[in-house]
């Protein structure tokens, strides 16, 4: 293994696709603080939207250890966590290294610049990722680099961009995946499939999007609730794929209040909504591909079901591998041939 540049910057990459969707509306971000002897002083991500970005989680962090101070681990709110860090920083981040995944913003939002705190605390580099096509939050590091702070971009740049890929199209329009679970012999039915952890992840996700999108057959068949109860978030609304429109309404997703549920054959729904989640098989992938940004699958670590993805043959690219709980993670997006 080689310690480089791309290698700091994968820890932050990684980091980042754990809270990937889960930052909607803002682009999924990691970032590595690494000392003067290279030592790896934080890996952190920004894990909500309006929660401190992912550069001040890891100053944040890299402070305790740095100082052994720990009182600023009771401060939560992006606004005190750069307050206390400039007004307690005692210049120990001059000979610090930082690597973010996403330019640091320039702008003041719902949370504080990221470029003017790295500027403020003396950091040695910073060593970014992709740029920041935001024309709002652009143009960090014009800012760091006036203030004397060393940059370099283009780091694992492929990489950065793929991570927010999501962010780029929900902010043109809208966002769409693809997410289904499966046993390793590639079979999606038999029942609950993946582990309590990575339904949790899903709920999250659901959380935070406004549309998820089911066929028909799988709401008749598995008459599934599709809220976001695990993560006690707010329950997207609901777009049932099916040419025949009645349902029995005593299926629990129907009663999921503050909920517009639609059924429709169509796709046309998705054009009104921005974060859109799609669950499914073979036959809901055939229908959706189309529309589809990116993948999630789920693999369980079991054999076992009969119904698969016997007819499909797209192929797909990687974008990132996790181990959740007991499962293994999977982003993907079609391979352009």
């Amino acid at each position: 293994m080689v310690i480089d540049n791309s290698f700091y910057m994968q820890l932050a990459i990684d980091e980042a696709w754990k809270y990937h969707i889960l930052t909607y509306p803002n682009p999924a971000v990691g970032c590595c603080v690494v000392g003067e002897n290279g030592e790896i002083l934080a890996v952190e991500a920004h894990k909500k939207a309006g929660g401190p970005h992912a550069e001040v989680e890891a100053l944040k962090s890299a402070y305790v250890k740095l100082s052994g101070d720990k009182k600023i681990l009771d401060i939560f709110s992006s606004e005190d966590i750069h307050n206390y860090l400039k007004q307690n920083h005692n210049k120990l981040f001059e000979n610090v290294k930082v690597y973010t995944t996403l330019e640091p913003c320039s702008h003041r939002g719902k949370t504080p610049s990221c470029a003017d705190l790295l500027s403020f605390l003396g950091v040695k580099k910073v060593y970014i990722g992709s740029k920041d096509t935001n024309p709002v939050a652009s143009c960090g590091e014009d800012m760091l680099l006036k203030a004397g702070v060393e940059t370099q971009s283009g780091i694992l740049q492929r990489e950065c961009e793929n991570l927010i890929i999501s962010f780029g199209s929900w902010s043109k329009g809208h966002f769409v995946f693809f997410k289904w679970a499966q046993t390793f012999n590639a079979k999606v039915d038999g029942g609950v499939i993946s582990s309590k952890q990575s339904r949790t992840v899903v709920h999250k996700m659901r959380g935070v999007c406004d549309l998820l999108v089911i066929g028909g057959n799988t709401v008749r068949i598995d008459r599934p609730t599709l809220d976001a109860r695990l993560a006690e978030a707010k329950a997207p609304d609901i777009l049932i794929i099916s040419k025949q429109k009645e349902f029995d309404l005593s299926i629990p997703l129907f009663g999921v209040e503050n909920r517009n549920v639609f059924i429709d054959d169509s796709f046309d729904i998705l054009k009104k909504y921005n974060n859109i989640m799609i669950e499914g098989g073979e036959a809901m992938f055939e229908l959706s591909k189309k529309f589809v940004d990116i993948y999630l699958c789920f693999i369980a670590p079991k054999f076992g079901g009969e119904v698969g993805f016997e007819k499909t043959d797209d192929k797909f690219e990687i974008l990132n591998i996790q181990k959740e709980s007991q499962d293994i993670m999977v982003w993907m997006k079609k391979e352009v041939i």
